[in-house]
């Protein structure tokens, strides 16, 4: 059986912990029952022999596969990862990790459950549910917390729209990143990202891509992440100059995620290119199937 899951972008500029969208960039992980146990990584982290040993995804399939199947009884699988979400850059490699293993314990108890199940089982390891909800659903989503249990509206992305991120040759933390962010904010920071963040979920579901640009400001976050990577400002600027639809910071970075239509990702690519010849850059479909189990 295979698991996969896509790689998301969250927040969206002003839709703090609410907004995110999911990219076709996925981790994947093959498992079958085995007489002992083993865990094999290929991509991202297969040089990072701490993975092997203290793995995220074990763990969490361990602690739901023993409760489904109500016992403690060991049962060895050959896990094997096939990761192409960059870890610590913003773009929800830890929620791919949480989703893939909680839909593959499930899996492996033979017992079928909705996305929804899934979805929530999450929070529990990801308290805010903007990277976990297109991670599961795929597309664009608008989500909120209530009663640990999340609730979300999704919104299928067109093919002519693509994805350019540009990733840094830095990871930032996200628990960290969040410490730099204010304790509080004024009832004007606080409006100003209330009316953007309707705004652009109200663009994304009517497909007017044209106001994202405007409805994308934030005063909550970017400036404050962005400025421990200066780069991020000239990125974001680049973008603007050859046509991007909206340029935000994926996550808390430190990725830096760019949308346009299909006819300038090209030119913008090449642009990031050239200035920031020693980042990653990578145009991508958005990807609208969220989590997919191949039986």
């Amino acid at each position: 059986m295979i698991v996969s899951v896509p790689a998301t972008s969250a927040n969206l500029g002003p839709g703090f912990d609410s907004l995110g969208l999911a990219v076709d960039l996925r981790n994947k992980v093959e498992f079958h029952p085995s007489k002992f146990f083993s865990v094999s990584i290929k991509g991202e982290g297969e040089n990072n022999p701490r993975l092997k040993g203290n793995n995220l995804f074990v763990s969490i399939f361990n602690e739901h596969y023993n409760r489904l199947t109500q016992t403690h009884k060991k049962q060895n699988f050959k896990f094997t990862f096939y990761n192409q979400i960059p870890m610590s850059r913003g773009l929800g490699s830890s929620s791919a990790v949480i989703v893939s293993a909680i839909a593959t314990a499930h899996e492996a108890a033979g017992i079928r459950v909705s996305r929804r199940r899934i979805l929530n089982h999450s929070l529990v390891y990801e308290s805010h549910p903007d990277n976990i909800t297109p991670a599961v659903m795929g597309g664009f989503n608008a989500a909120t917390v209530e009663k640990n249990k999340v609730f979300s509206q999704k919104k299928h992305l067109p093919e002519y729209l693509k994805a350019i991120v540009v990733i840094p040759n830095k990871q930032m933390n996200t628990a960290k990143a969040r410490t730099l962010l204010p304790k509080s904010y004024s009832k004007e920071n606080a409006v100003y990202n209330l009316s953007h963040t309707a705004l652009t979920v109200a663009a994304f579901f009517n497909e007017d891509w044209e106001v994202l640009k405007l409805a994308t400001g934030d005063r909550f976050h970017q400036k404050v992440r962005m400025k421990t990577l200066p780069e991020l400002f000239a990125v974001q600027k680049i973008a603007y100059e050859n046509g991007a639809l909206m340029s935000t910071l994926s996550g808390s970075g430190s990725t830096f995620f760019t949308m346009a239509y299909d006819d300038d990702a090209a030119l913008i690519s090449s642009k990031f290119k050239q200035k920031f010849p020693e980042f990653n850059v990578k145009i991508l479909d958005f990807d609208n199937h969220g989590l997919i189990i191949e039986r």
